[in-house]
């Protein structure tokens, strides 16, 4: 691969992974709040289930999908660096920036600002569950680097 064609592909990785990781927190956070509903006596069903996700994908794409964006540049920027000396620890590495900026993410905002983007972060279960779908994320952009 030639140098523009290498950037594109990595910056299409980049891509995927933060899509990845907003389509995973965002459902999530969708059926996190699903849940309570129901936990409260309401019935939802299927469609409406789906029709709330929809909503939740499209609404928070202003808002969420960028601060992944942001997060997934900064923390695969440092592995980038890391990799110089551990290139071994390669899909780990990833993993586990992935997990750190959603979780960053949500605890910056809690704490600077007394805010949360999604509810689900506000438990430490949720925010957990939200660090995973960064840790996939990113686990997508490691395994997809070593194919290219």
């Amino acid at each position: 691969m030639n140098i523009p064609t290498a950037l594109l592909y990595r910056f299409g990785l980049y891509l995927l992974a933060v899509l990845t990781a907003y389509v995973l927190a965002s459902f999530t956070a969708t059926q996190s709040v699903v849940s309570n509903l129901v936990s409260m006596g309401l019935e939802v069903d299927l469609v409406t289930r789906l029709s709330m996700t929809a909503k939740d994908l499209l609404g928070m794409a202003g808002t969420l999908l960028p601060m992944i964006a942001a997060g997934y540049l900064v923390a695969f920027l440092v592995v980038g660096i890391l990799l110089h000396w551990w290139p071994q620890w390669r899909t780990p590495l990833y993993i586990v920036a992935g997990g750190v900026a959603l979780i960053t993410i949500h605890l910056t905002l809690q704490l600077a600002l007394s805010i949360t983007p999604v509810a689900i972060g506000r438990t430490v279960g949720g925010l957990l569950v939200q660090g995973l779908a960064g840790a996939v994320g990113g686990y997508v952009f490691s395994r997809w680097m070593q194919k290219g």
